[in-house]
């Protein structure tokens, strides 16, 4: 095997398969082609940059621990997501069991979240505008609950079937669909709020 050879015209799947294989060099090619979009994913999820740092390198180290069981069901990337959303998740569930223990008065329920927002291409003068607009999301999705913020992230960028979120949040798919239903609604309230407060 040989270090540092050059794996970027290599196909995720020849490089799954060489990994599989014990070449690490391979599995290190996945890794450098994908980590910026797994931690983007984490990202999304946690709100928090070094959380989501230390969820994506966990997810990339079970990664390679469990290549073995990877049966290119689906995409390698698409089996990676689904380890880091996992772990993000439990990340979450630990957060919320440690402040409810410690803050019952936290109003967790001023949260419910959509990406309702129009993301078109921007031309040069609406630059500005839309940064404006990026930041009263974030601003909204802070105030989300985790189980609505989760289940938006996982509908509207993920793209995840109501079933894969269901199993995913270990709910049904009724819960997912009211909690999708609520975020949105949620969200649009929020940013609105937020625009009259900037404005005020």
């Amino acid at each position: 095997m040989t270090t540092g050879q050059d794996n970027s015209l290599e196909t995720d799947e020849t490089l799954v398969q060489k990994a599989q294989n014990g070449d690490t060099s391979a599995f290190e090619g996945l890794v450098a082609r994908h980590r910026d979009k797994i931690y983007a994913r984490a990202f999304s999820l946690l709100r928090n940059e070094d959380e989501a740092l230390d969820l994506s390198q966990e997810a990339w180290v079970k990664a390679w621990q469990r290549l073995n069981q990877f049966q290119r069901e689906s995409s390698f990337v698409t089996w990676i997501t689904r380890i880091v959303i996992n772990l993000c998740l439990d990340q979450l569930r630990r957060q919320k069991r440690q402040k409810t223990e410690s803050l019952d008065s936290l109003n967790e329920e001023s949260g419910g979240v959509e990406r309702q927002v129009p993301f078109t291409s921007p031309n040069p003068t609406e630059r500005l505008e839309l940064q404006e607009l990026r930041q009263r999301i974030d601003r909204a999705l802070e105030q989300l609950s985790h189980e609505h913020r989760t289940v938006l992230v996982l509908h509207e960028f993920e793209e995840l079937e109501y079933k894969d979120i269901a199993k995913a949040m270990n709910c049904s798919i009724g819960t997912v669909m009211s909690r999708l239903f609520y975020a949105r609604r949620r969200m649009a309230s929020l940013m609105a709020g937020i625009k009259r407060e900037e404005q005020a």
